[in-house]
């Protein structure tokens, strides 16, 4: 039977139940959710008055004088049953005739244990909710279609509780942050979504049309500098869990629209983050999981101990065998990333380079949580840089399952050296560099009023959940993902 006929005939169905009460009521007068009703029925030694659940209807059995289903309200389910000498006539012929898989419908009864034990409500009373006009996917098959699982996600969570138990994973874990902070002083806020110029990380971004203002606008590809202005402000400590938006590819670990975590803090420094970084993971960790390790991809990742620290250029040489990579040339940067197999753009500056050798040959291999430290200054030119090697920033980056999870840098509060690192960024966006970061006046006029010094960190919350369930795709951990529309 196809599709439309099967709704032709539930459609049927309701237009002959709104003859006998209403299908879409405003009302449910529930009582009480089911896994409540379940606790107090077994705190009273199975003594109960006449009750009122309600819920989804996941099955259906039964014939003639009795039948029974399952009600599932998002908190338990329950079995109910329907006898010929507990319930109206009528309303027993409704049940059978009308009811269906997926219907949501309310019921009253008094509860029981089987003759094989298990807790059931009897019932002297239903009504409907809502009626479900489309069939449900069989629960023990569930939505096998990868395409279909994300675009309709609400199915896929319905038949499928592992996938459900990750998103509230999730949740959880976006909580344990909100408290974490919370915690330290830090306050929440909220930056604009629209930005009249796009800036606080290397990305290519989305562009819209402002009516109202007549002007070109982006989406947000990192509220970085807002959360700055809030410094600037007399803020002493700020986070922001947001969107983000970049007009870039989509894989595994990409998706155009995602969720990060940045967080700020006054007169602290990128070593200082570090430590408060780590012991935030390990609380996470233990939170989530309830241990101190947790499987990914096949390995056991431990986060007890002091986490391991090695520098940016210490970890190619360590594992491309380039000597003193830092001191080398555009050109002879590239001829090395050609014998790594690392494929180089014309316009590719040398940064971009090491980042692509980098990306191929040593974050994948670091499994355990690694922070790496000493970043080029021309890689991150929001950061400060080194007291000692003016070349080298006070960064550090935090990789986990070979993943990169966490970023983080003393803030560059010098507006003389901000104005010089934005213009060399606009040189290299002149040279074809597409999403290389801009000058951004506004930002260096609320620098000049001074900024504390100060450090932040970006967290990206999908790939930290990614991380945290063992899950190999991006989009299987964002409920709704980025998805061509369909044709």
């Amino acid at each position: 039977m196809s599709l439309e006929e099967i709704r032709d005939i539930r459609k049927k169905k309701s237009d002959d139940l709104a003859g006998a009460m209403a299908v879409y009521p405003i009302d449910s007068n529930l009582d009480s959710n089911i896994v409540d009703v379940i606790a107090k029925w077994s705190a009273n030694d199975g003594k109960t008055k006449d009750v009122t659940i309600g819920g989804r209807v996941m099955a259906k059995r039964g014939q003639g004088a009795i039948f029974f289903a399952d009600l599932y309200d998002g908190t338990a389910s329950i079995q109910i049953v329907l006898k010929k000498d507990s319930i109206d006539d009528a309303k027993l012929t409704l049940f059978e005739n009308t009811i269906d898989i997926g219907d949501f419908i309310a019921t009253s009864g008094t509860f029981f244990i089987t003759k094989r034990g298990e807790k059931s409500m009897e019932v002297h009373d239903w009504k409907m909710l809502s009626k479900s006009l489309r069939p449900l996917p069989e629960k023990w098959e569930g939505v096998k279609d990868a395409e279909t699982q994300m675009r309709q996600r609400y199915l896929q969570i319905l038949t499928d509780e592992e996938v459900k138990n990750k998103f509230i994973k999730r949740i959880n874990i976006v909580s344990e942050i909100r408290n974490f902070l919370t915690k330290a002083d830090y306050l929440e806020v909220e930056t604009p979504m629209f930005h009249p110029l796009y800036g606080g990380a290397s990305a290519i971004p989305f562009t819209t049309k402002y009516e109202a203002l007549d002007s070109e606008f982006y989406l947000r590809i990192s509220p970085e500098l807002y959360l700055k202005r809030l410094l600037i402000a007399g803020f002493p400590k700020v986070f922001e869990l947001n969107r983000n938006f970049r007009n870039e590819g989509i894989d595994v670990t990409h998706s155009p629209e995602f969720t990060m975590l940045e967080f700020y803090s006054a007169y602290e420094t990128a070593k200082d983050q570090r430590d408060f970084t780590e012991k935030m993971i390990k609380q996470i960790v233990k939170k989530i999981h309830d241990a101190n390790s947790f499987a990914n991809n096949g390995n056991i990742i431990s986060v007890e101990g002091d986490f391991e620290v090695v520098s940016y250029f210490d970890l190619i040489q360590k594992n491309t065998g380039i000597t003193n990579p830092q001191n080398q040339t555009r050109e002879e940067v590239a001829i090395e990333a050609e014998r790594l197999g690392v494929k180089v753009d014309r316009e590719d500056s040398v940064s971009k380079i090491w980042d692509s050798i980098y990306k191929k040959h040593c974050r994948p291999k670091l499994i355990q949580p690694t922070f790496i430290i000493d970043y080029p200054a021309v890689m991150l030119p929001l950061a400060k840089r080194k007291m000692e090697n003016p070349d080298l920033v006070d960064a550090f980056q935090l990789v986990i399952g070979g993943v990169e999870v966490v970023k983080a840098f003393s803030e560059l509060n010098d507006p003389i050296d901000q104005r010089k690192r934005f213009e060399e960024q606009e040189k290299t966006k002149k040279l074809g560099e597409k999403d290389a970061q801009s000058l951004d006046e506004d930002f260096i006029e609320a620098m000049e009023y001074g900024m504390p010094p100060s450090a932040g960190v970006g967290i990206g919350i999908d790939r930290l959940v990614m991380l945290l369930t063992d899950t190999h795709n991006i989009r299987d951990v964002i409920l709704f993902p980025t998805l061509k529309p369909k044709k």
